[in-house]
């Protein structure tokens, strides 16, 4: 099943000669394009199997609903008591990383969740509807998951609430796109466009120009826009066009707001742009989620809050609020009939 969260078209010139080497795979339950631009054949294939297969590991070791990831033992963990359970170095520092992005997000961006998560049926490969138990629901937001509730310490972690069920499915991608542009500067690749569902990051550029981008319009299946990806640049999009279902001639998409337990209905997109840093890749994947579950009044505040300069939103209702950093870099394909900038 296909679902790109950013639909991207990479506009290449024709009179390019320089190789572009594309390669796809299917990993974290979504398509994943790496595109690297001005090296030899046999360099970009060989880059791109070292990369894809460390994004299989990823995928296996903190998959969310299969019993034998090293994710879903800890959980098993967490269910069973405070008794800590070894963890790998690696998983340690995502969890810490975590935690201090769900504490700068004021709890929006709050990966234990996963018992509502898997309640609404988007812990499974096919999304049909599911049963609403509002009783249910309410019980599980009552329980007040946090990542505060996970104690780490020497490569150890257990919980202090029961409740708690990582489902690392907003975070992984990014951390993922982090580890691809490490690698593939480690491997002296200097251009290089990494594409993981729509969280994308961007390595040098494509010839004499930046790697462009396309932004989807969430309810018709062309892009809306395009922007251009300077060297180490990332942007990432939550939509509810994807991965969601429709019950009573209602949407509910897999994006859950942690305060009610629902699936969030004020939004049907948000982007963000983020500079070059170390965690660039992981912004592009956690910084859409606080904004989108914000209310329309909060939004500016939310991606204050993590950081974002450049962020858009596509509301209910269709019209578009961005950012006036993002509104000097985007480009419209289709100019939306109401839109403000902020």
């Amino acid at each position: 099943m296909r679902f790109l969260i950013l639909f991207f078209a990479l506009l290449l010139s024709a009179c390019d000669q320089a190789p572009l080497v594309q390669s796809q795979s299917y990993v974290f339950g979504t398509m994943v394009d790496i595109s690297i631009y001005g090296e030899s054949e046999e360099k970009a294939h060989a880059v791109t199997s070292q990369i894809l297969q460390s994004f299989q590991r990823l995928h296996h070791q903190y998959h969310a609903w299969q019993s034998d990831s090293e994710l879903s033992k800890l959980n098993q963990s967490f269910a069973a008591g405070k008794t800590p359970v070894e963890i790998s170095p690696e998983f340690a520092q995502m969890l810490t990383q975590v935690q201090v992005l769900s504490k700068q997000s004021e709890g929006l961006f709050n990966p234990t969740i996963g018992g509502l998560i898997g309640a609404w049926g988007f812990q499974r490969d096919e999304f049909t509807p599911v049963e609403i138990n509002d009783a249910t629901i309410q019980k599980l937001v009552h329980a007040n998951p946090q990542m505060s509730d996970i104690v780490i310490k020497d490569n150890a972690a257990y919980s202090v609430n029961p409740a708690v069920r990582l489902d690392l499915g907003g975070y992984a991608k990014g951390y993922a796109l982090d580890l691809a542009l490490a690698e593939l500067q480690k491997q002296g690749v200097k251009n290089a466009l990494v594409n993981i569902g729509g969280n994308i990051i961007a390595l040098g550029q494509h010839g004499d120009k930046s790697w462009r981008v396309g932004i989807q319009h969430p309810r018709e299946p062309k892009p809306m826009a395009t922007v251009d990806l300077p060297n180490g640049w990332a942007i990432g999009t939550s939509g509810d066009y994807q991965r969601y279902f429709e019950q009573g001639g209602k949407r509910y998409c897999h994006i859950i707001d942690p305060r009610t337990g629902y699936p969030a209905q004020g939004a049907q997109a948000v982007t963000v742009l983020i500079p070059p840093s170390p965690q660039a890749g992981v912004l592009s994947d956690v910084a859409s989620k606080p904004i989108f579950l914000s209310a329309a009044e909060q939004r500016a505040a939310a991606a204050k809050a993590m950081g974002v300069d450049h962020y858009l939103v596509v509301d209910a209702q269709g019209g578009v609020t961005l950012s006036a950093s993002m509104n000097k870099r985007i480009h419209w394909l289709a100019k939306p009939a109401k839109m403000t900038v902020q």
